[in-house]
């Protein structure tokens, strides 16, 4: 019976997604039946920061020519830096980059390669074109650059912490190293999205041609539910009951079958794998933006600037960690997790219903990973595998602070979040390298205090 409501439960999840999967069909914009062949050539233009992030430039003009030097069509970049320009048909055409329409301080790399020749585009076929970038230039001082850095990764902290410590709770409560969590983020992020963006977007949604779901944007015709807001706060109660969902029918009854650690391993690794490319089908491997909160200007401080957005989740974060931090010290459900997270025997003898507090353990660090996913989709971006990228910090984190504590897994995402920020800066480190120095950071400390930061030394044998 079980199987039959997990199947139902699966469906239901990609069911959800699959409404926010991109339409392939495409409008032909002169009322035609969409059979003619379209050619088109298109690109997306990025550059990375000093912190070595990627920047999608907005406002870039291109312009197309045929092989015989006629002005074919222009387009300029979007937010999230793609272009396209239609063609009138198959055949070689080359692409000019506007450099008059750069950002200050942004560069090609290769200045003799623009205009882009010889591009030969087939029949029926999108031509992808590339123009590298050099990295922005910046003249900010060693101490301003350190700066800067130290809130940058003040925020990647908290965003991993809020993201971990569910991860933690459920290994303390349940001993299973959950490599499924990192989807739960992803999960979260893209549920979000789907609600701002797609459903933001359709003009109305009908249930089953009843009564109208969408209404002009809005959800059964209410003001501001096309917003981030009201995307985030649904992607946190999906994702918190995504967590029951799986607790209940896939964990709970294996525990409840005997099975070990290892089984129980080894089926999160492949739920893992399933759910990423469920996503990379649904949502494709372009990396997608909130329209909320996109651009916006800095505010200076003496030694740093920061956006808008990214001061509200430093702020909102240490909000979000301190309400979770009180909780468990304060409130009888707070109490029975840690209970049930030290030693799961002596709470269970002592009263403790422990498979009610597994489940709210489930349910809260699901939530707190889907909110961690919209959170990290504001300062970066949407893409299948942010989950899994973000799982690695994660667990450096969960393992330097301690593991199955709470207050460890924030106070050692914190660590994890400002190291991989502060080592970019020497000039001769690559930025693509800075996870990698988290690990290895993290594998030093562990052979002087293999317990963690805050952990506590045990018995064996």
């Amino acid at each position: 019976m079980w199987i039959r409501f997990l199947l139902a439960a699966i469906v239901a999840v990609l069911g959800v997604l699959s409404l926010g999967a991109p339409a392939t069909a495409q409008d032909d914009g002169e009322g035609g039946d969409g059979g003619e062949a379209t050619e088109s050539v298109s690109g997306t233009l990025q550059t990375r920061d000093e912190e070595g992030e990627r920047i999608f430039l907005e406002g870039v003009t291109f312009v197309v020519f045929d092989s015989e030097g006629t002005e074919v069509g222009t387009a300029v970049s979007d937010a999230e830096g793609v272009w396209s320009v239609g063609l009138p048909g198959p055949g070689t055409y080359s692409v000019q980059l506007d450099e008059a329409t750069l950002e200050d301080g942004v560069s090609l790399r290769n200045p003799e390669r623009n205009p882009l020749e010889n591009v030969d585009v087939q029949p029926n076929t999108n031509k992808a074109t590339l123009f590298p970038l050099g990295e922005r230039a910046t003249n900010a001082s060693s101490t301003l650059k350190i700066a800067q850095l130290v809130v940058d990764g003040i925020k990647l902290g908290l965003i991993i912490a809020m993201c971990s410590i569910g991860l933690s709770l459920i290994f303390g409560t349940t001993g299973l190293t959950n490599f499924a969590h990192g989807e739960s983020v992803t999960f979260g992020a893209m549920i979000a999205f789907m609600f701002h963006m797609v459903y933001g977007a359709a003009a109305d949604f009908e249930f089953f041609g009843l009564f109208k779901i969408w209404s002009n944007g809005r959800l059964f015709g209410v003001p501001g539910t096309n917003s981030l807001v009201f995307a985030g706060i649904v992607a946190v109660v999906l994702s918190g009951i995504s967590g029951w969902l799986f607790n209940e029918f896939v964990w709970k009854r294996l525990r409840n079958r005997g099975a070990s650690l290892i089984s129980a391993l080894v089926v999160s690794i492949g739920l893992s794998i399933f759910f990423r490319y469920v996503f990379l089908f649904q949502f494709q491997g372009r990396a997608r933006f909130y329209r909320d909160f996109q651009i916006q200007s800095q505010i200076s401080f003496k030694y740093f600037a920061v956006a808008p957005k990214d001061l509200f989740i430093i702020v909102f974060s240490i909000a979000v960690l301190a309400g979770v931090g009180l909780a468990l010290q304060k409130t009888r459900a707070g109490k029975a997790m840690r209970a049930v997270a030290d030693n799961r025997d002596l709470a269970e003898s002592s009263g403790i219903d422990v498979e009610s507090v597994i489940k709210w353990v489930w349910i809260a660090g699901s939530a707190l990973a889907g909110l961690g996913g919209v959170l990290f989709g504001m300062t970066e971006n949407i893409n299948w595998e942010m989950g899994f990228r973000l799982l690695l910090l994660m667990f450096a984190g969960v393992t330097l602070g301690g593991l199955g504590t709470a207050y460890g897994a924030l106070f050692g995402s914190l660590i994890v979040g400002v190291f991989i920020q502060v080592i970019t800066w020497p000039a001769w480190f690559p930025a693509d390298m800075k996870n990698v120095g988290a690990l290895a950071a993290l594998v030093l400390i562990l052979l002087v205090r293999p317990q963690g930061l805050l952990g506590r030394r045990e018995r064996i044998g």
